[in-house]
């Protein structure tokens, strides 16, 4: 088993962190708009609750596609999970984790103010 390494304050200033931790927020950011987008406009364009789920499966399929391309480079965590795991694999440090933990919060909220804004904050209702 590895240990964790705990890491330090200047992994920030390193060129590979920084990169990782932009591409983690733009795939993060682009994996919560577009599935959470496709799931509010699912009822309004579709109609079918089957077809409405399949478009959200393929909204999130080709984000993760586009993620995996992108992936060698921030590792591809999109959520705090999946780092929470590879911390605990001894893959990244703790306070690398603290970092894209942050990033991950801050482009999901990202993603879900511009959707508000751009819907006008519109809400599902129950029939």
């Amino acid at each position: 088993m590895k240990k964790i390494d705990l890491g330090n304050h200047r992994e920030v200033a390193q060129p590979d962190c920084i990169k990782a931790l932009i591409v983690e927020f733009i795939t993060t950011f682009f994996f919560v708009f577009a599935g959470v987008g496709s799931a509010m406009a699912t009822d309004s364009l579709i109609g079918n609750t089957l077809v409405g789920l399949l478009a959200v499966a393929v909204a999130h399929a080709f984000v993760v596609a586009v993620m995996i391309s992108a992936g060698h480079i921030s590792g591809g965590h999109l959520n705090p999970a999946v780092t929470i795991g590879l911390l605990f694999g001894g893959h990244i440090s703790v306070f690398r984790a603290f970092l894209y933990w942050i990033d991950q919060l801050l482009a999901s909220s990202a993603a879900c103010f511009l959707l508000s804004y751009l819907t006008g904050g519109m809400t599902h209702s129950e029939t």
